[in-house]
This record gives C-alpha cells, structure tokens and sequence, in this order.
C-alpha cells in the first residue's frame, strides 16, 4: 500500500487537469447569498464524482465502503457515458442532463470556429470562462431558486456558466488530499442554516491518474480505489455525526477505462496533414475531421473510407448512429467536424513521436464495456437494497433535481421517469 500511495503522489501531479501555472487554494465566497426559508427545509445532496472509476471497480477492488452504502441504497448494474466517454464533456453533461453535442463542450479539446478560439480544459482561462458552456448546472439552478450551493473542482464549477456560479468553490487544483476535501465539505455543512449549502458537488482525479499511467488491473489502481473507498467512509460518517436530517449521497463517475495497444498504434491517414484542406483533432481514441472546403466533404469521406484499416471505421458526421447523439443534427455549437475517424478498442491513432498512456476511455460505452461508469446512491430519500439496470447518464440530473425540489426551467436531455424508481417518493 505504502509503494501504491508514492506512486499516487506522482499520478497527483501528472493528471489531465494539471495546471502549469501556480494556483491559489484559497476558497472562493459570493457575498449575501443565502437559503430561503423554504429552501432551509429541503433535503441535502452531496454528488461525489470519481474520474475514471469503471462500472466494475467497486466489486473489482472490493470498495467496503461504498458496497456497504450501496447494497443498503441504490446500485446501478452500470451508468452510460455520454459519447465521447471522457472528462470535461461527461462531468458537464453529469451537472446539466445534456448530452455534450448539446451543451457545447464536446472533448476537452476543440476549436470553436464561430468564436475563432481554441478550447483546453488544461487552460484556466478557458475552464473558467461560462460562455463556452451551454445548459444549467445544478449548481447554477439551486442558486437562482434560492438555494446555497458549493462546489469542490467539479468541471466548469469556477465559471460564470448560466450566469451563476455555487455560492462556495475553489479554482481547480490538486493541492488537496481526499481526506482534506472531506473536512472542507463537512465544514460547509457546519454553517448556519441560511448558509448551509444543500447541493455539494465534489471531484476526486485519483483514479482516473492511475487507470491512464498503470492501467486498470494493476496493484496502483486498486489503490487509488482504496483511497477514495476510506474517504467516502470519512465522509459519512463525518457528516452522520453532524445530526443533519436526510442527507443523501450520489456516487458517480464519468467514464471507465481500458489498456490500449499502445505498442502498435494506429497511423494518422497521411492526407489530413494538409493544413490548407483540413483540421483535425485527435484525442487517440477518436479523430475529429474538419474539412475547410465543404463542396470536398463527400470526396474526401469517400477517400478516407477506401484507404481505411480493419481496425477504425470512418463516418460522415451525418451517418453516426443516431444513439450517440454526435451527429450534424445534434451538434449545436458546429464543433466536431463533418468525417470521424472511430478506432476499435484497444486501438488508438498516435501522431509518429508521440507517447501515450497505457490506459485510456474514450471509446463507445455501448460497444466497449470498459467504458461504462458507475451510479450508487444512498440516503434517506432513496429505497433501500435496490439494483437498477444501465442507463444513461443525462438522467442523474432529474434525479437531483427532483430530491432538492428544483424546477427545471429549460429544456434537458434527461427524464426523471428513467431514476424515479430509485426515490422512496
């Protein structure tokens, strides 16, 4: 264990999120917000996000803690990610119950050809900029309807998205452990009634670190789940000892993970490194392509597909299976490209130099399971000793919503009808 949690503290500074810059850990505090009487009487909910915690990995590394919770509450056979299966589009579309075609942010890296800018999660500037964001947080909704909210490092959080940020949150960084974030959240949870947050939303990268640099079957991994595993415990039963009456708890995560073949990668098709023709994107586990020239679209597709390899298949924007909601008709902010080029797992396209990691996610949940994320949910709001079958993860939102006694005020791609089995109510 000990070995595990060194390597931890290296995964800690080289996770996707790391920021170049220093950053300030202070909290951030928006002046004279407060619950409104009504909202005082509503039930709380803590939604806990795991990055990378595979639909498996509760059973796989045998989490006591959270079997214990879940096997009293709600457990989900599995939760489908949103497509593309990884971080900033998933946790947004967790936080808002849009798909990312929807709300805009549709990989962690794109380029956004009305604005002419350029979108990195890695980028601060970008992270915290709301206007890159589409859809109503959660957060966002409690705070117009009167109810306090906080958050610690969920994506998009420390933005202006919606036009409301949590009452209480930190700019992102990895200066705290587990443990700490556990006693931040609790301490909110000390405040007077009129500043009590009742929607809290909390981000742990550790797993999602180690599943990319050891990949998911290794002792590091198991660790990094034992980490979490005994903060959650420390949670509960920290905030157990606090006597507040029906505090609930949602446990997610945003996509799972998969060892790729990283020795034998796929080579970028040789006709798309003309910049005058074409941009394209490559997160290794998808390829987006922009063509420059429209009228070139269907000629270029139609060139792609005959040189293509058993192990990718080319689409035109228009011709995805309508199930993943990425096509032309779902992308609304003209974001992802008209050809997509789909690796089959464990497969993935690297530029000739490049390095990856051995594990990755990315892939479609429905065709590859090790991309399928995790749903347990527990308090007093929730039934007990229930297993529900996969869905998908735009629902989570209704479901909060509906626990906190929020109205949803604009159009979602989730239902509530899908999770309302799980409530007592």
């Amino acid at each position: 264990m000990k070995r595990g949690l060194q390597l931890l503290l290296l995964v800690f500074s080289l996770t996707v999120f790391a920021q170049k810059e220093a950053v300030d850990t202070t909290q951030i505090i928006i002046p004279n917000r407060h619950n409104t009487a009504e909202a005082q009487t509503k039930p709380y909910v803590i939604m806990i996000s795991t990055d990378g915690f595979r639909y498996d990995y509760a059973r796989k590394y045998n989490a006591e803690n959270l079997l214990k919770y879940s096997n009293q509450g709600v457990q989900a056979k599995a939760m489908i990610p949103s497509y593309p299966s990884i971080t900033f589009p998933n946790h947004w579309t967790l936080i808002t119950g849009l798909y990312p075609s929807h709300h805009g942010l549709i990989d962690n890296f794109f380029y956004d050809y009305k604005r002419k800018e350029n979108y990195a999660m890695s980028n601060r500037k970008n992270a915290e900029d709301g206007s890159w964001y589409g859809g109503t947080s959660l957060w966002g909704l409690a705070e117009s309807q009167g109810m306090v909210s906080a958050s610690l490092m969920w994506v998009g959080s420390a933005s202006d998205a919606g036009g409301k940020r949590p009452t209480y949150y930190y700019p992102y960084h990895e200066k705290f452990s587990p443990s700490e974030k556990v006693d931040k959240v609790v301490n909110w949870l000390k405040l007077p009634m009129d500043q009590r947050p009742h929607f809290i939303s909390l981000y742990f990268p550790e797993v999602d670190g180690s599943g990319h640099h050891f990949g998911p079957d290794t002792k590091e991994t198991e660790d990094a789940v034992h980490l979490i595993d005994k903060a959650i415990g420390e949670l509960v039963q920290k905030v157990n000892d606090l006597g507040l009456k029906n505090v609930n708890f949602v446990f997610v995560s945003d996509h799972g993970m998969i060892k790729v073949d990283g020795g034998a990668p796929l080579e970028i098709p040789a006709i798309l490194f003309d910049k005058n023709r074409f941009d394209y994107y490559n997160s290794q586990t998808l390829l987006r392509v922009y063509v420059k020239n429209q009228n070139e679209v269907k000629s270029v597709y139609k060139e792609l597909k005959a040189k293509k390899t058993d192990d990718y298949e080319v689409y035109l924007d228009k011709k995805l299976p309508k199930y993943l909601h990425f096509g032309t008709k779902d992308d609304k902010y003209n974001r992802i490209g008209q050809i997509l080029l789909i690796p089959k797992a464990p497969k993935i396209f690297l530029e000739k130099g490049k390095k990856t990691s051995v594990g990755k996610h990315g892939y479609n949940p429905r065709l590859v399971p090790e991309m399928k994320a995790t749903f347990l949910a527990w308090g007093p709001e929730f039934k007990n000793n229930l297993v529900i079958d996969e869905f998908e993860n735009i629902n989570v939102y209704p479901l909060v919503t509906e626990i906190l006694g929020l109205k949803i005020d604009q159009p979602i791609d989730g239902k509530l009808k899908v999770l309302k089995e799980t409530l007592k109510k």
